[in-house]
């Protein structure tokens, strides 16, 4: 046949049927949308709730599947990458792509921060490891702390956290499913009411003092920022207050520096006392919304403020959606503001540049009122009771009292409500009972990892904002973890270098990088202390947030006061 002969229709004729079926990309499953349009229900489709909404799914199906992800990227109107990133950020997320295995449906979570570890923690990890990792069921993971420093070694399986965990504590909660959170007992709405609680944010309400009146008592009483930055809290209200328009307040309750647990002290107690002061600060800054953020490792407090918030809402204190709650996801840089702010936002918690700082360009570009959990709980106080409440406390010189978390080789660890200005000493001895039987006092931090390590020799300075300062450190959150002559400042150096390592958000070179460095530095038999000593400098001067600014405070606090083992 001649070549004219053969049919040449072209293309679109000759094509053999096998044409792409739908875009490039991956696609939604109808299957997969079904499940988010259940979960979701009828909660408003906004991109600030995307956190929220990957709870929901974690929750659900123990992991989030790329075709759950897909189908809340449809359902929220964002892009597949947005969701991926914001959910890849969190470590309590867990992202399966397509032919990945699912993880294990029951999780076990050991803390291995300082306090922990000086109970122990390594060997229970080795230990439960080697018992569940592998099975199929269980899985057993590493994971910074837990605040629960004072009942060491801690961890969490499912939702339930055990104390001074052990092998068969761990085999008993699995055989009985004993994997939720266990409420404590607290004072709940009514008894708070029936003792006069409310009375107080009822009648400023009603005009019995102005905003500038409770700022000044606020001043008076010395009350300084408790979340570690030490700013008088008054001060902060008029900053809000110069800026028009719509303001917010935000509670950052992303306790998360390692030896800290006094939040979650006060809210499994008094949990109204915390509400009244945010609602008092919210009134005087006029703002018109609250949100709380609170770190999800608190599980059983998060149950308590759904359920008090609940509970203002119906009483008529506050308006049905006046309060958010919002639940971190094991972010630890969560804790900086403006990093919990984008966490709000529903993105990844990176620190913004600052200036412009969150009192005027906060929560949706909006001016913003940050405050502590503990910081509220001293507003409340204050108000109703005069600045004396607090501020005519104090030793040594300072002003007001500290809840100083207490941990590590004593006899009674936990919280302790002391006199601003309280020594480690006196913690030690007065307070918490002593040392450990076969345990005499080496060394301290003053305020979490960040702080650093100083020896027993300096035992004698007044805890207290800017009492340790010249001596290259700060008091912090006032997560005081005690060492002893059986522990090495090495070693509990490393271990804090290690947390900040994991916990960089990664956003800024000197700090991502530089906290890689200074573990594998540390890590060596001898350490180069002019290198470590360089690489601190590069990081202090150029990290964006504290987060890399006093990461190397461990660092050289071994080496100026623990040289001999270094």
């Amino acid at each position: 046949m001649m070549a004219s002969d053969k049919k040449t229709n072209g293309v679109w004729k000759s094509g053999k049927g096998k044409g792409r079926k739908t875009p490039k990309g991956r696609q939604v499953t109808e299957e997969a949308l079904l499940d988010i349009k259940i979960l979701l229900g009828d909660r408003e489709r906004r991109a600030d709730l995307l956190i929220e909404f990957l709870h929901l799914v974690q929750d659900e199906f123990n992991h989030l599947s790329a075709q759950h992800l897909a189908a809340l990227a449809e359902e929220l109107r964002l892009s597949q990458a947005e969701v991926y990133e914001v959910a890849s950020f969190y470590a309590h997320f867990d992202i399966v792509k397509e032919g990945e295995d699912v993880p294990p449906s029951l999780t076990i979570r050991v803390c291995d921060s300082l306090s922990c570890e000086l109970a122990g923690a390594q060997d229970l990890l080795r230990e439960l490891g080697a018992k569940y990792n592998g099975g199929g069921k269980v899985r057993v993971l590493r994971a910074p702390c837990m605040g629960r420093c004072d009942t060491a070694p801690t961890l969490e399986i499912g939702h339930n956290h055990i104390d001074y965990a052990d092998d068969i504590k761990v085999s008993d909660a699995i055989s009985t499913n004993n994997i939720h959170a266990i409420i404590p007992n607290y004072e709940g709405f009514e008894v708070y009411l029936a003792d006069g609680g409310y009375s107080e944010l009822q009648a400023l309400r009603a005009g019995s003092k102005t905003p500038d009146q409770v700022q000044d008592e606020v001043l008076d009483s010395g009350l300084r920022g408790m979340g570690g930055a030490g700013f008088p809290s008054g001060k902060k209200w008029s900053f809000v207050r110069m800026n028009e328009g719509i303001r917010y307040l935000a509670v950052n309750g992303d306790e998360g520096e390692p030896g800290t647990f006094k939040d979650r002290y006060f809210l499994e107690r008094e949990p109204h006392v915390f509400f009244e002061g945010m609602l008092i600060a919210a009134w005087a800054v006029e703002a018109e919304k609250c949100y709380i953020y609170m770190r999800d490792e608190y599980p059983a407090v998060l149950e308590i403020l759904r359920r008090e918030i609940d509970n203002l809402e119906k009483s008529g204190i506050t308006d049905i959606g006046f309060i958010e709650l919002r639940r971190g996801a094991g972010a630890y840089i969560c804790g900086e503001e403006s990093a919990m702010i984008e966490s709000i936002e529903g993105k990844k918690g990176l620190p913004r540049h600052r200036p412009p700082f969150v009192a005027s360009v906060g929560i949706f570009n909006r001016p913003t009122l940050v405050h502590n959990v503990e910081t509220l709980y001293w507003i409340a106080k204050i108000v109703r009771g005069g600045p004396d409440v607090f501020g005519a406390h104090g030793v040594n010189g300072r002003k007001g009292l500290r809840s100083y978390s207490v941990s590590g080789r004593v006899c009674n660890p936990g919280v302790k409500l002391a006199p601003a200005g309280t020594t480690v000493r006196e913690l030690i001895e007065d307070y918490s009972g002593g040392m450990l039987e076969g345990h005499k006092f080496k060394a301290y931090q003053p305020g979490g990892p960040s702080s650093g390590l100083l020896p027993a020799s300096m035992g004698e300075i007044p805890l207290d904002f800017d009492t340790l300062q010249e001596y290259g450190t700060f008091i912090g959150s006032a997560a005081v973890v005690i060492l002893s002559d059986q522990d090495s400042a090495k070693a509990a150096a490393l271990n804090m270098l290690r947390f900040f390592e994991d916990e960089s958000c990664g956003q800024c070179t000197p700090c991502r990088v530089g906290c890689e460095k200074a573990v594998k530095l540390m890590s060596e038999d001898k350490w180069d202390q002019g290198l470590l000593e360089e690489l601190s400098v590069a990081m202090v001067d150029a990290s964006i947030c504290g987060l890399g600014q006093a990461a190397p405070n461990p660092i050289r606090m071994v080496i100026k006061h623990f040289s001999d083992e270094i």
